[in-house]
């Protein structure tokens, strides 16, 4: 339950007492503003708790974003100010300078004044100023044509009344449940019937972690259908992908509509959308295989190409996330491109978001065979990666920005480097200080590239690509030798990615053994999935998982010499074994981990995560 201090003189025929009750407040009259503080001492400490003007008129809807959002510790809108428990202090301290300057002395020598229910009166819009000159980050949600207001006399209050009456309160709210930023397709095709599915199940009760669940559901049965290898299966699988897609969509406008959020949701919403996907190529390639094609390599290379262009977008949202910076003329090209309609949708589709991409899976899957889905998907893939990459480094390299210790860390904990990696860097820290700056990416380009060359010109069994895992730890230590800071340094974790999903597809595909290249897809699925677990920690603000279990399961760099030194050791059956053991080895380990982590973060009250989501 949580707590609402309701200030003033109550105001007859007023519904601010049944409306914060509706939201789950326990509504307290104060009487005056020495009551009001000692109400708000009162209050348990791990409870919400919010100030209310009495005289308020507005939309139920305003005061549900003013006062409930989970994501933000202060949020105000006119005539009402809300803290959680974190922010407790601020809001208490805020109250007390105010009380204490209304209680002084009047300018002029004047008498203080006494303490009565006027002096409540503007008493939440006042501490809001307080904690604004304390330099607190006080929340003030986009109400657009929602009212909230704080009338000074009766024409007033009728007046707000009116506009309140004039406004279509539920409208407002489902087209805000809606996310700002979609793809053409999520945006025509889907949110204009999804939205009134998410307020469906708001007024069942369902959370958006039961959508989300839903949606894995209908995405795995999905991939079940495909892997059936019949026409019937592709249809219903393609029919059933998008109804995962609609569900996909429905889990976060459910969250916005009723303001659901949670550290867990968002967890497991964007684990969700990677598992999803990941498990329907799986599930073509069993189809495929029941048809006497195998195209697990092209599934597996839908995979890494897919990662490799999370990975980028993750890396340069980081790596330019406080960044200060001149505006650069990619970005005002860019700007002018976005004030003119048809461009914007044209970029969006051209970027292959979600949306589109399932889209174009789903219609493939049903009318074509998974070789032409494969096939598509990754030229599709592969030119959007081109573009956005392109437009990226362009950004990056006709800017002068100055990027912070954080980005800096983000992209180290993002390269995911292990012992080896560590240890070279700890050896070159003092000489790669007097390297340029464009050493770490050329490095950590060169060093993959190397890798996955050699393993694809030698035969299965050769040395050399274990020799040239061996330079790759070692040109990996170099790239992370110095803070990651340089204009394309965001470029270094990507290329550990290719490079690392790179060699083990190509030396799975050089094994030409039955089963290898579907326990290269286990393999890379599991480390992937550590990958993604890595980014939403950083961008919850959770930090990144721990060191020793980096280090336990090898770092980048570890798994690809280990896999590169298996592959000269063993017979290719062995290989595939070996695949298969180091795969299960890495899901448990950071399955297990990681779950205990999210888990424990929801239990123990974690901000929810401000996170719309990514597009792609």
């Amino acid at each position: 339950m949580s707590t609402a201090i309701l200030t003033g003189q109550p105001v007859p025929g007023s519904s601010i007492e049944d409306d914060l009750r509706s939201l789950g407040f326990d509504v307290r009259p104060a009487a005056d503003a020495a009551d009001a503080e000692t109400l708000l001492a009162r209050v348990p400490a791990g409870e919400r708790v919010a100030v209310v003007d009495a005289r308020f008129v507005g939309h139920l809807h305003a005061l549900r974003l003013g006062l409930t959002d989970p994501r933000f510790p202060l949020a105000a809108v006119p005539g009402a100010v809300t803290a959680r428990p974190d922010a407790r202090q601020a809001l208490t301290r805020a109250m007390a300078r105010e009380n204490s300057a209304g209680a002084g002395t009047a300018g002029g020598g004047a008498p203080a004044r006494a303490s009565t229910v006027r002096d409540v009166d503007g008493l939440a819009d006042r501490i809001v100023t307080v904690l604004d000159a304390d330099g607190e980050a006080v929340h003030r949600p986009e109400l657009g044509s929602l009212v909230a207001a704080v009338p000074a006399d009766p024409q007033a209050r009728n007046e707000a009344r009116q506009a309140v009456a004039s406004v279509d309160e539920e409208a407002v709210r489902l087209k805000s449940a809606v996310k700002g930023r979609d793809g053409f397709f999520t945006t025509f095709f889907i949110s204009p019937y999804s939205r009134y599915i998410a307020r469906w199940c708001a007024r069942r009760g369902l959370t958006p972690n039961q959508v989300t669940t839903a949606s894995l559901l209908t995405a795995l049965i999905a991939a079940g259908c495909a892997a059936t290898g019949t026409r019937g299966g592709f249809v219903a699988a393609g029919i059933l992908l998008i109804a995962s897609f609609v569900l996909d969509c429905t889990d976060g406008q459910l969250a916005r509509y009723s303001l659901q959020y949670s550290t867990l949701g968002a967890w497991l919403d964007a684990t969700f959308d990677r598992a999803k996907e990941y498990a329907y190529y799986a599930g073509l390639a069993l189809g495929a295989a029941r048809g006497g094609d195998d195209v697990w390599a092209l599934a597996l290379g839908a995979m890494v190409l897919q990662t490799c262009r999370h990975v980028v977008d993750f890396s340069f949202n980081e790596a330019n996330h406080d960044a200060t910076a001149n505006t650069s003329p990619t970005a005002a090209l860019s700007d002018r491109l976005d004030s003119v309609g048809w461009t914007v949708w044209l970029r969006r589709m051209i970027v292959l978001p979600i949306g589109e991409r399932w889209a174009m899976i789903a219609v493939l899957t049903a009318a074509t065979t998974p070789r032409i889905t494969f096939y598509v998907l990754l030229i599709g893939c592969a030119f959007a990666a081109t573009y956005t990459t392109a437009g990226r480094v362009l950004r990056s390299l006709t800017r002068k920005a100055r990027r912070t210790d954080r980005a800096a860390q983000a992209l180290a904990d993002l390269a995911d480097s292990g012992p080896l990696a560590e240890g070279f860097a700890a050896a070159f820290k003092r000489p790669a200080r007097r390297l340029p700056g464009f050493t770490a990416p050329a490095v950590a380009l060169l060093g993959g590239a190397a890798v996955v060359a050699t393993a694809a010109l030698t035969g299965f069994g050769s040395p050399w690509p274990a020799v040239a895992a061996l330079g790759y730890a070692l040109t990996s230590g170099l790239a992370v030798a110095r803070p990651l800071k340089g204009a394309l340094d965001w470029l270094v974790p990507p290329f550990f990615r290719a490079a690392e999903y790179g060699t083990v597809l190509v030396l799975a595909a050089k094994a030409d053994v039955n089963g290898a290249l579907p326990a290269a897809f286990g393999l890379v699925s599991a480390v992937a999935y550590h990958h993604y677990d890595t980014v939403y920690r950083i961008r919850g603000d959770a930090g990144a998982p721990p060191r020793p279990l980096v280090r336990a399961i090898g770092g980048h760099e570890g798994r690809t010499l280990l896999i590169a030194v298996l592959a000269v050791l063993l017979t290719a059956t062995d290989f595939k074994v070996a695949l298969t053991v180091l795969a299960v080895a890495v899901a448990l380990v950071v399955l297990v981990e990681s779950i205990r982590f999210w888990v424990a973060a929801h239990k123990g009250g974690a901000p929810a995560v401000h996170d719309e989501g990514e597009p792609a």
